[in-house]
């Protein structure tokens, strides 16, 4: 029995098909995250992607090469990261997910 349609352990995924994302802090990006993030940027200055291209810009977010999908251990697989600019970033989730609100993530 439950209060909401779904039980606990369901909820989240019936979210994700619906194309509904959970708070940022059940995703995994609590305090924790951000430490850990922020140590991540300051050995890693630099976007990666940028500096494929010879061109030099600040990393302002720590990317998961493979989405990990609500999996922590690939969320926390320090070798899964790598520093990247807002723009590299966004084109890289948009060509991912096909953006934010794309009729392709929804069922």
């Amino acid at each position: 029995m439950t209060k909401n349609t779904y039980c606990e352990e369901h909820e989240g995924e019936v979210k994700r098909k619906r194309g509904e994302r959970e708070s940022s802090s059940k995703r995994g990006y609590n305090y924790k995250w951000q430490q850990e993030r922020e140590k991540f940027l300051r050995k890693n200055p630099l976007c990666t992607e940028c500096m494929k291209e010879n061109k030099i810009t600040p990393a302002k977010i720590v990317d998961h090469i493979v989405p990990h999908k609500g999996d922590m251990k690939l969320f926390w697989d320090k070798s899964n990261w790598q520093p990247l600019c807002k723009r590299c970033h966004d084109r890289k989730t948009a060509r991912e997910d096909g953006g934010f609100g794309n009729e392709r993530n929804k069922i």
